[in-house]
């Protein structure tokens, strides 16, 4: 029970840190942060840097953190895809060896009964010339 309440919780947190991502990578992110800050250095702050210097830092930080954990959930994805399609790959290289066998199997009998209807041959002729 509390594994899957932990897992609900850590799928939570990924699908809002996705949220976060996507739209941190807008340009309605873009264009909010502009009006925003611009607002706060035109009209509230009488002297913004140090406070903006700040704010940006800790933005940027937090966003990157985002983007961090956006490239590690498609690396696992992209991990697991290859896992999967090596699997797949080695299985199907398994089907492939034993069709080549049955094949190569199914040629050798056909030789073996060619060889023999040409023997079979050989004798009918060899007892209608004599």
């Amino acid at each position: 029970m509390m594994n899957k309440y932990i897992k609900k919780f850590i799928d939570s947190q990924l699908i809002i840190a996705d949220k976060i991502t996507a739209f941190a990578g807008s340009m309605k992110f873009v264009y909010i942060s502009v009006a925003i800050f611009g607002i706060w250095m035109i009209f509230v702050e009488k002297d913004p840097w140090p406070t903006l210097t700040l704010v940006v830092s800790l933005e940027a930080i937090f966003l990157s953190t985002f983007v961090m954990i956006g490239q590690n959930r498609l690396s696992a994805i992209q991990q697991k895809k290859t896992e999967h399609e090596f699997h797949r790959q080695e299985a199907e290289l398994e089907e492939n060896t034993h069709i080549n066998e049955q094949i190569h199997d199914l040629a050798q009998k056909i030789h073996d009964t060619a060889q023999q209807i040409h023997d079979m041959t050989e004798d009918i002729q060899t007892k209608i010339s004599k």
